[in-house]
């Protein structure tokens, strides 16, 4: 990367490149747009999904759904506003019918994600959901390790389960805002 750019231009490049690359042709085929990421490039605290959902391919924007009207209510409980963090996703274009990225697919964004962290910087990487997590830490279960704080190969990790995940259970809603309400300690450790 060209350190002469700001972070927001290495950003834009990226995005760029994923589209000069041509990465998952048969995705972006489906999909309305590319769906890169929203927020500060300079952000502590990026969260990285699995892929953009149906708002999400309309509006470009990740996390803009239900899941991410949540997702904008713990940053709230936490003293933050979407502007103050990073949101991103492994894949960039929305699965046909939402469905889950395959495996490949995920591996063929995973570089792109890695110069995107690269770039940002963060203290602190939240990955929301199981596929968002074994991209980073194969070997771990969400159901076991969510809330827990990861460090590896300089970069903590702190995995939560997913937003839409709290839609779908109440049980969980508690849990994720649980785990959430642990992100400022993390923060000040690190």
């Amino acid at each position: 990367m060209n350190k002469s750019l700001s972070k927001q231009q290495q950003l834009d490049q990226i995005m760029s490149n994923i589209i000069k690359d041509n990465i998952c042709p048969e995705l972006a085929a489906s999909a309305t747009q590319l769906v890169f990421g929203d927020g500060d490039p300079d952000a502590e605290l990026v969260f990285v999904g699995e892929a953009p959902g149906k708002n999400e391919d309309e509006q470009g924007l990740p996390f803009v759904g239900a899941a991410g009207k949540f997702l904008n209510e713990l940053l709230a409980s936490i003293g933050l506003k979407r502007a103050n963090v990073y949101i991103t996703n492994i894949v960039k274009y929305r699965p046909p019918a939402n469905r889950d990225p395959f495996p490949d697919e995920k591996d063929a964004f995973l570089p792109y994600l890695k110069t995107q962290l690269a770039v940002i910087q963060p203290k602190l990487v939240v990955t929301l959901g199981r596929h968002s997590l074994n991209c980073f830490l194969p070997e771990l279960q969400i159901s076991q390790v969510h809330g827990q704080p990861k460090r590896y190969q300089n970069q903590v990790y702190l995995p939560l389960f997913h937003p839409a995940a709290a839609l779908y259970n109440a049980a969980m809603k508690q849990t994720i805002i649980d785990d959430f309400a642990k992100i400022p300690a993390i923060l000040k450790l690190i």
